[in-house]
């Protein structure tokens, strides 16, 4: 296994670090970016600046105007984007557009791709993914997933409640998840066109973290009616897709928030340098000293294992144990970097005149999303105890 970039790669992403220092760290105290994410005229304004330096959306399907990077080449790319977090906006690499568009290009049909894949490649529009549910529907648990679809001639009707839906206030279209049969493992991925008002925003949540567009939404799905060919892929294999979009998902969050980590580390070493106290810089104090160096290694352990984990994916295997194995490592991980860097802050980091205290809100929030760690440590020790687990990659 060789960990060494191509020269264009290591280049690409210095590329990438350095518009995000000289062109989008400026607009982090622009008053666009709200309590519920950058609004969609600061998007357009940074995937402007993104589009003007031949940025945007360069993951993307070359089909579709971009790269058509390997993993690999996102782990290195996504982690210079995150250096602000407004950088994934600006390049339109960010959650959950990033998934939907890698989920697209794997299930999608070619007219489902002309409508629905292209904009949104090419950051013409926005979208979200509906699959979470409130008590007693689906949550870490998709069997208990509670939406139904019910056949309507060649169509559909949905009926159904979602929450936490990042990015609903905004987006062109939906990817609706629902039970389509009886059968637990029964459920199907369909495509609805937005606004609608049978897809309705009930409210849009306060939380703690603020740098998703359009924030997470509460929706009701009252009689929404679809056509057969809105269904993605193939009826009732929903939860299959699901791991499609999900197993690469959790690796692109840990790349993005790892360039986060490395900005919060960043500007506490430079405090640490030319803050005094007792007679000497911060930094040249143990206690200050070893904080940084348990940073840089935690980063470094991080790095590893999304390359890692990346390798695996561009070699084809599924890698769903090492993604879940990687999202609880780089998300306790990069927790950990900036709280540290915070603490480094003393007075400072309890303050908004740095961005470590933004960034600690939101990678608090990346210990739950996508899985929380509980739920990636159970599902894997119950291979280790049923005698499933194996070194080799599945």
């Amino acid at each position: 296994m060789d960990f060494s970039l191509p020269n264009e790669l290591e280049e690409l992403g210095e590329r990438v670090l350095a518009f995000v220092k000289k062109e989008i760290i400026p607009y982090e105290n622009d008053p666009r970016w709200t309590a519920h994410g950058p609004s969609e005229e600061l998007r357009r304004e940074l995937t402007g600046k993104a589009r003007e330096a031949g940025l945007l959306s360069i993951h993307a399907p070359k089909e579709y105007g971009g790269l058509g990077l390997s993993h690999v080449g996102k782990a290195v790319v996504f982690e210079a984007a995150g250096y602000s977090m407004l950088g994934p906006a600006a390049l339109h690499c960010q959650a959950p557009d990033e998934g939907n568009i890698h989920l697209l290009e794997q299930v999608a049909n070619p007219e489902q791709k002309e409508r629905y894949l292209r904009p949104l490649a090419t950051g013409e529009v926005r979208s979200c993914f509906a699959m979470t549910e409130p008590h007693p529907g689906a949550g870490s648990d998709p069997n208990m997933l509670s939406t139904r679809a019910e056949r309507d001639g060649n169509g559909f009707i949905i009926r159904g409640r979602k929450w936490l839906i990042t990015g609903a206030e905004g987006a062109a279209f939906a990817i609706i998840m629902a039970r389509t049969g009886d059968d637990p493992n029964d459920a199907t991925m369909f495509l609805a066109d937005l606004p609608n008002p049978a897809f309705r925003i009930v409210r849009t949540l306060d939380t703690m973290d603020s740098s998703f567009m359009g924030g997470h939404a509460v929706i009701e799905i009252e009689d929404l009616r679809l056509p057969g060919d809105a269904v993605l892929g193939e009826i009732g294999q929903g939860f299959r897709y699901a791991q499609v979009r999900l197993a690469p998902a959790r690796l692109t969050h840990c790349m993005r928030w790892l360039g986060s980590a490395q900005r919060a580390h960043d500007i506490a070493s430079e405090y640490a340098r030319i803050r005094m106290a007792f007679g000497k810089p911060l930094g040249a104090h143990e206690g200050v000293s070893f904080m940084l160096a348990d940073n840089v290694m935690d980063m470094h352990v991080s790095r590893l294992a999304i390359r890692h984990c990346a390798w695996l994916l561009d070699q084809g295997h599924r890698a769903s144990s090492e993604s879940s194995m990687a999202k609880v490592i780089c998300s306790e991980a990069i927790n950990r970097v900036v709280d540290r860097s915070l603490q480094i802050l003393g007075g400072m980091g309890l303050t908004r005149d740095t961005v470590v205290e933004r960034i600690f809100r939101d990678v608090r929030a990346f210990r739950i999303y996508d899985g929380p760690s509980e739920v990636h440590r159970w599902a894997l020790g119950r291979r280790i105890v049923e005698r499933k687990w194996s070194n080799k990659s599945d």
